[in-house]
């Protein structure tokens, strides 16, 4: 491998994983630290050694035993994802208990990882910090370790102007998860422009006037989305699986110096995969014998990755340990999303005087233009002023399978 690409993705992700600190926030629901002194060398975990004047061993586990039933498989290519990056991760015994609920301090101490703050919050300056909050003195009993998280939320606007407790134990609903992540992106300008849009949802109603904004900002960011019965739930508590989703969602929009993304340019060969980076850089990347390959939906063998496949490589100790395939000409069901950019031609209703179709002009290579007609789905949200919808206004149209789901409106 070359040194370029050495010092490319190993500066990021080695800091962040290893100067970082060896103690998993989540470690177990009591928020002990890990037991350095046992090391879970199984099939689906990594384990590194690094000696900055003394070893430090370091667990990767991507995978986890309890991630089985269809209410949960889904969430597998999210945990990997986080895991590798060591912003969210399993506990002591090898589990990852995804259907249990998150409490509020793991989704404050998993959004500060995210936001790649990790060092600063584990520093003893954070940790030392004067919190003015009614229960500091429990967390600082309770959870001495959440101190600088809490101190680094806290200077980065995670909190609301008017907490005055943290509340660590209390269950985090799907609308302060939501909040919190807006805010983890640094959005709240664009939330707080959003606050008289007009949710989607049939209990829209049950939203606070003061969250709808961060609401239309996660939808826009694809962030979240509403159940099969077009409801939001806002009260509901997030499970640790579902907090998974939101955060590699949230992160997918953030600067990720620990990946690197690039074309296969060839077949894997003696464990090496050719890669051109998208600075043209070409290299062979050097997989894991753990690695995790993600394509559509489901892990498969480093061997399935094909030519011409775009992807995200993660990496630690100079060898690959998560890949993810992120579209390829020739999968269907990467193709069946879709977002697409123009100005607006035309549209039609329905009997029920919502849209039926809509029709967009967009520039071609050639200096043309050409009209693309688009289905509307019942359900559709629009970001933006409805009565903007006016012909050669910039329109931003998300959807699956031809039919429009999300109308933005530049």
């Amino acid at each position: 491998m070359s040194k370029a690409f050495k010092k490319t993705v190993i500066s990021g992700l080695t800091l962040a994983m290893v100067l970082g600190g060896s103690t998993a926030a989540f470690a177990d629901s009591k928020g002990k630290g890990h037991d350095k002194d046992k090391d879970r060398d199984n099939r689906d975990t990594i384990v590194k050694k690094v000696d900055y004047g003394k070893d430090v061993n370091i667990n990767i586990k991507l995978t986890f035993d309890d991630l089985k039933g269809k209410d949960v498989e889904w969430a597998q290519r999210y945990i990997a994802s986080l895991a590798s990056k060591r912003v969210f991760e399993g506990y002591e015994d090898g589990t990852f208990q995804p259907r249990k609920t998150i409490s509020r301090i793991e989704a404050i101490t998993a959004a500060v990882r995210l936001m790649g703050l990790r060092d600063q919050a584990e520093s003893a300056d954070a940790k030392a910090a004067n919190l003015n909050f009614k229960d500091a003195d429990k967390l600082k009993q309770k959870y001495p370790w959440a101190t600088g998280y809490v101190s680094v939320a806290l200077q980065n606007d995670l909190f609301a102007e008017t907490d005055d407790m943290i509340q660590p134990e209390k269950e985090a609903d799907r609308l302060w998860a939501t909040t919190l992540l807006v805010k983890a992106m640094k959005l709240q300008n664009e939330a707080k422009a959003k606050m008289n849009a007009k949710l989607p949802f049939r209990d829209a109603d049950k939203i606070s006037a003061g969250s709808v904004g961060y609401v239309a900002v996660a939808i826009e960011k694809n962030l979240i989305d509403g159940y099969e019965d077009n409801t939001f739930r806002p009260n509901k508590p997030v499970s640790r699986a579902e907090l998974a989703a939101l955060l590699d969602r949230t992160g997918s929009q953030l600067p990720d110096r620990a990946s690197v993304k690039g074309t296969v340019t060839g077949a894997l060969n003696n464990n090496l995969l050719p890669v051109k980076l998208q600075n043209n850089e070409a290299l062979n990347v050097e997989m894991d014998s753990n690695v995790f390959v993600f394509r559509n939906g489901s892990r498969v063998a480093p061997g399935d990755l094909r030519t011409g496949d775009q992807v995200l490589i993660r990496t630690y100790g100079g060898k690959a340990i998560y890949v993810e395939v992120l579209n390829t000409t020739g999968d269907p069901q990467q193709q069946t999303d879709f977002t697409v950019t123009g100005t607006l031609n035309s549209y039609t209703l329905n009997s029920k005087g919502g849209l039926a179709n809509i029709t967009i002009n967009q520039n071609v290579n050639n200096g043309g233009v050409q009209t693309a007609v688009y289905g509307v789905a019942p359900e559709v949200y629009i970001s933006g002023d409805v009565s903007q919808l006016t012909a050669g206004r910039a329109l931003e149209l998300r959807g699956k399978n031809q039919l429009v789901h999300t109308i933005i409106i530049r």
